[in-house]
């Protein structure tokens, strides 16, 4: 199993896209801006998405996914997320309002969209390559994907900040060899961070603290413009550690 980062960032600019991971040539976790990396062709294998929340630097390339190549494909793309991840789309996206409701078009017995609910802890299989929902912490329904193949396990956190629940699943993977998880803001911003639910250095850093398992790990979702001074207050604060940003690009073999 194979898994390329399309996109990474905490938001846009400069070449920066925001989250969106491919597996192998069919599956994507989270549709942010990351998927206009990929070329027609590309996009038209993507089978399934793995949504771990509905904000929309996770979502926004989701509608235009199946814009692009809903009517040269013969099955539905198939969307997998919490029941209220799902709910916030059919409400908020797929409302013939914001955008058409796939699932529809061009009938309801043919669509081009479908969506299937996960639950948490319930392992989705997908050939050989499996994927957990895990507990995060988030100010809306979200929850981190444990993705295991023949080589190991890899996590991502999605967007969250410190939480009991996920420390506890993470010790609980024993094959964990990647955890890819989130800091958005410096320290000075804290409270905007502690706010809007995400990781800043310290609370990373005390998040660490509390793991038994010891995985490289990767920090994604940073913030455009404050990336280095996220990375150096980080290292400060989890000397121990091993802390790499994650770079758009990347390839991880599982």
């Amino acid at each position: 199993m194979k898994l390329t980062i399309l996109g990474c960032s905490g938001g846009i600019g400069s070449g920066r896209h925001t989250t969106c991971f491919k597996i192998d040539d069919d599956i994507l976790i989270d549709a942010g801006t990351g998927i206009t990396t990929l070329s027609l062709d590309e996009l038209l294998v993507i089978d399934h998405v793995v949504l771990t929340h509905a904000h929309l630097d996770h979502v926004l390339g989701l509608p235009l996914l199946l814009d692009a190549v809903g009517e040269m494909r013969t099955t539905p793309v198939i969307v997998h997320a919490l029941p209220e991840v799902l709910e916030v789309l059919a409400k908020h996206m797929f409302n013939w309002h914001v955008w058409p409701d796939f699932r529809e078009i061009p009938s309801a017995e043919l669509p081009w969209l479908q969506f299937e609910p996960l639950q948490m802890s319930e392992k989705l299989a997908l050939g050989a390559r499996t994927f957990t929902p895990l507990p995060v912490n988030h100010v809306v329904p979200a929850c981190a994907f444990q993705i295991s193949g023949a080589g190991g396990s890899l996590v991502f956190s999605g967007d969250t900040t410190s939480s009991e629940a996920f420390a506890e699943a993470l010790n609980a993977i024993p094959d964990l060899r990647h955890l890819i998880i989130e800091t958005s803001f410096e320290n000075a911003l804290a409270d905007i961070a502690l706010a809007s639910k995400h990781h800043w250095p310290d609370s990373l850093a005390a998040q660490l603290h509390e793991l038994r398992v010891r995985p490289q790990v990767w920090i994604t979702h940073l913030k455009p413009g404050n990336e280095a001074a996220i990375m150096d207050e980080l290292r400060a604060a989890a000397p121990d550690w091993p802390l790499t940003a994650l770079q758009q690009g990347q390839m991880f073999t599982l």
